[in-house]
């Protein structure tokens, strides 16, 4: 790995432990990260969570937002409606996914994902 690739990586993983330590403040629930490397052209990472409510997901994906935001990572944010069941924000390398239990049982991205490496966010270590 060259010397900026690390630091790339590096970076990317201060992101997500910064991402989900805004998740966590906004009581965020079942916090998971997907390593998903050359397993997709999609992202890197994915970063997956539960909220109990459709406020919920809006706050923690404000949250989430500002977080990166407050950080200079470009990002989207999209939900499926105004009866939001799950939040979607795409951070171009790491995708963060939130969903209400019901739909991130029925969507089941961790099973979709199986050959992903799993980790709580405090399990990840930077290269």
């Amino acid at each position: 790995m060259t010397e900026s690739q690390q630091d790339v990586s590096t970076s990317l993983i201060q992101q997500i432990k910064i991402a989900c330590q805004a998740l966590d403040d906004k009581k965020a629930e079942n916090i998971k990260v997907l390593y998903l490397g050359k397993k997709s052209s999609i992202a890197d990472y994915f970063v997956v969570a539960s909220g109990t409510s459709a406020p919920h997901l809006r706050a923690l994906g404000s949250a989430l937002d500002k977080a990166l935001s407050d950080m200079k990572v470009d990002c989207t944010m999209d939900t499926a409606s105004n009866e939001v069941a799950w939040t979607v924000v795409d951070a171009y390398d790491c995708i963060y996914h939130i969903f209400t239990p019901e739909t991130r049982e029925f969507y089941g991205l961790e099973s979709l994902w199986k050959d992903a490496e799993v980790f709580t966010p405090d399990e990840l270590v930077e290269d």
